[in-house]
C-alpha cells in the first residue's frame, strides 16, 4: 500500500474512532458541496436541546453539508476530545457549544494553528479569552433575557403597595456557563432599582428538570411560606419546580409566580394553562444562521463576530392562540 493509501486508512480509522468514542454521524445528502463541518454538542437533556441538535442538521442536509456530530453527555473533557477529532480530520469549520465559559484555550490554539476556523453556538466563552482563536457566536442575547424577565416582573408588581416585599429565588443553570451568569446578571441588575425585590435564594439546576424538583425542593424546605417569585433560567428546571410545588400543596402561577426561559411547547403550554406566568424565548433553531457562517468561513469571507437570532417574549397577558407549534 503507498502513503496515499495509508493517509486514507488513517484517516478513516480516525473517523470510525471518534464515531464511536464521541457518539458522531455523518450526513451524506444526495448533493454534497464538498463542505466539512464538526459539531461538538454539549448533549440531549432537554427538548431545547434536542431541537437544536435538529436544527443544525438539518441546516446542513438542506445545503450539501456534510456534518459530523459529537455528544459530549455533559462533559467538558469528552466535548474537547471531539474538537481534536475534528481537528485531526482535517474538517473546514468547527462549530461547538461551550459548555462552561472557561478551559477551551489549548484546543482552540490547536485548531487555530490547524488554520480551521470555529464557530460558538448557544453558549460563549469568557471574556478573558484571546478572541483571535473563534471566528464567531451565534445564540441568544442571554444577558437580555435576564433584563427581560425582570422587567416583566417590574411591570406585574407595579401595582402592589410601595412596601409590599417581592420574595425571589432562583434556579440558575450550569455553574459558570453563560447563559446562567448572564441571565442572572441582567435580571438582579435591572431589579436593582427597586428595593422591594429581595433574592432570598438561588439554587442550580444544571437546566436538568430533575435538578431543578430537587433544587425547589429545597427552597421550598428553606423558605417555607415566603416565596413570591421563581426565576427559573430554562423550561425544563421550570417543569420539575412545578412539580415540586404542586407536591408542597402549592398552586405555580398563583401562589407563586414562574418565569422561565426558552420557550419550548410545554412551557407554552403551562402558560396558557396559568401554571407558568411568563416565558422569554430562546430559540433553538440556529441551523441556518450557524451554515451561513460555516459557508462564508470556509470561503475566506469575513463574517459578523456576533450573530443574535430574533427572539421575543412571552406572558400570560398574550393571546396565544395563534401561535404556531414551537418545533421543540
Amino acid at each position: 500500500m503507498g502513503k496515499t493509501g495509508l493517509r486514507r486508512t488513517a484517516a478513516l480509522l480516525l473517523f470510525v474512532a471518534l464515531l464511536f468514542l464521541s457518539g458522531c454521524e455523518k450526513k451524506q445528502p444526495a448533493q454534497e458541496t464538498g463542505l466539512l463541518v464538526g459539531f461538538a454538542q454539549i448533549g440531549s437533556e432537554s427538548g431545547w436541546r434536542i431541537g437544536n441538535t435538529r436544527s443544525i442538521q438539518e441546516a446542513a442536509e438542506r445545503r450539501g453539508i456534510r456534518l459530523m456530530t459529537a455528544d459530549a453527555n455533559q462533559m467538558q473533557e469528552k466535548e474537547i476530545s471531539a474538537i481534536r477529532s475534528f481537528i485531526a480530520y482535517n474538517v473546514d469549520v468547527i462549530v461547538f457549544v461551550p459548555i462552561v465559559e472557561d478551559g477551551w484555550e489549548n484546543v482552540l490554539q490547536e485548531a487555530k494553528k490547524a488554520g480551521i476556523p470555529v464557530i460558538l453556538s448557544d453558549r460563549q466563552v469568557a471574556d478573558t479569552l484571546d478572541p483571535s482563536l473563534y471566528s464567531a457566536y451565534v445564540g441568544a442575547d442571554f444577558h437580555r433575557e435576564g433584563v427581560l424577565a425582570a422587567e416583566f416582573l417590574l411591570r406585574k408588581t407595579a401595582e402592589l403597595p410601595p412596601d409590599t416585599p417581592v420574595r425571589i429565588v432562583q434556579l440558575t443553570g450550569t455553574e459558570f456557563s453563560s447563559p446562567a451568569l448572564q441571565r442572572e446578571q441582567g435580571f438582579l441588575e435591572t431589579l436593582e432599582r427597586d428595593s422591594r425585590f429581595v433574592l432570598l435564594d438561588s439554587v442550580s439546576g444544571d437546566f436538568l428538570k430533575s435538578k431543578g424538583k430537587e433544587g425547589m425542593k429545597e427552597l421550598l424546605r428553606r423558605h417555607e411560606g415566603e416565596i413570591d417569585v421563581l426565576f427559573s433560567h430554562n423550561d425544563a428546571m421550570a417543569y420539575g419546580a412545578i412539580e415540586a410545588m404542586e407536591e408542597a400543596g402549592l398552586r405555580p402561577g398563583q401562589d407563586i409566580l414562574i418565569i422561565s426561559v426558552d420557550g419550548e411547547q410545554e412551557a407554552i403550554d403551562l402558560l396558557r394553562a396559568g401554571k407558568i406566568n411568563c416565558v422569554v424565548e430562546c430559540t433553538p433553531m440556529l441551523g441556518d444562521l450557524v451554515m451561513d457562517l460555516a459557508e462564508a468561513l470556509a470561503a475566506g469571507k469575513d463574517v459578523p463576530p456576533v450573530t443574535y437570532p430574533e427572539e421575543t417574549l412571552f406572558t400570560e397577558d398574550d393571546d396565544l392562540s395563534a401561535l404556531p407549534p414551537r418545533g421543540y
